[in-house]
């Protein structure tokens, strides 16, 4: 009763793959972008948890792949510091960084929490500026229309 030969046998031949050469999934490219879709789409305003170093980031979604997450956005913890900057005028641009997967723990919508605001909302009601406009600026233009500083503290990876 042999369905497929999906493990090593030696009815299999020699490749452990079981696949007639020339198949259309022999040949398919694993590294082939994958067409996103559900609700993590370039442009989604997420919190991101991330490992080795531990560290959460909150920004826009510029791109999500098998291969990691491109995104534009701050530091989690340099969130306070960014309002008080956007109230007092003060330029900045948002990192525009990319993770890894191997260091991407947790990927969540900022959507809110029962009574508590979303950080949108928060960014939204203390700064009177959309978010999304904002993370986005450094998408088109290279250095924000805010101005060339960056935000406080923003973890480019190097990895």
């Amino acid at each position: 009763m042999n369905r497929g030969c999906q493990l090593q046998s030696h009815l299999c031949g020699g490749d452990n793959r079981c696949m007639p050469k020339g198949s259309p999934a022999a040949d398919r490219d694993s590294a082939a972008p994958v067409p996103a879709s559900g609700p993590f789409l370039p442009g989604a305003i997420v919190v991101v948890t991330l490992g080795n170093p531990r560290d959460k980031f909150w920004g826009m979604i510029l791109a999500l792949a098998p291969m990691g997450l491109s995104m534009s956005g701050i530091e989690l913890a340099s969130f306070e510091d960014l309002i008080v900057m956007v109230k007092d005028g003060e330029s900045f641009s948002p990192a525009v960084v990319f993770f890894p997967m191997h260091r991407i723990e947790r990927i969540e919508l900022d959507l809110p929490d029962g009574g508590l605001p979303s950080l949108s909302q928060r960014f939204l009601a203390k700064t009177g500026l959309d978010p999304a406009v904002v993370l986005g600026s450094s998408e088109t233009d290279g250095a924000s229309g805010h101005g060339a500083r960056s935000a406080p503290g923003p973890s480019q990876d190097p990895a």
